[in-house]
């Protein structure tokens, strides 16, 4: 299964990498900050993200924003809201909505790799309904039903 997603460079941003694979099975483009000048955040902070591009995909697609896992680790960098969707009809410029989930400050530059970006199918699905459901044996059990802990 193959898609064709039409990428957009901003005005402003042709210094700025578009997405792209850091490897060749990598399952997400890396994304870069279009930020016109660098952006510190405190610990606790957090602060949405330019990356200059904007992107149309067919209606079967949705994009979602996942943080990147060295940005994690290292420096407790990560996106809220994840994985954030980007739905096959907008037409904007990719923002990432960082937060600083470490103990020190962190600069983020111009060019630098933010986030991640992987594309999914969504299939149609259409709800009905109804006044009773199938019974299952968890039931209703919620937040910690299936385990111990």
């Amino acid at each position: 299964m193959s898609f064709q997603v039409k990428l957009k460079r901003l005005p402003g941003c042709e210094d700025v990498n578009i997405p792209q694979k850091m490897s060749a099975l990598a399952s997400g483009f890396d994304l870069y900050a279009a930020v016109s000048e660098p952006v510190t955040l405190q610990p606790g902070e957090r602060a949405l993200i330019p990356t200059g591009v904007a992107i149309a995909m067919p209606n079967e697609l949705e994009a979602q924003i996942r943080p990147r896992s060295g940005l994690a680790l290292k420096h407790g960098i990560t996106c809220l809201n994840t994985p954030g969707t980007i739905d096959a009809d907008y037409r904007g410029e990719i923002k990432v909505l960082l937060i600083n989930l470490g103990q020190s400050a962190f600069t983020i530059e111009r060019n630098e790799r933010i986030a991640q970006m992987v594309f999914q199918v969504v299939p149609a699905v259409t709800l009905e309904e109804v006044a009773d459901l199938d019974e299952t044996v968890r039931g209703a059990g919620g937040f910690g039903h299936t385990g111990t802990q």
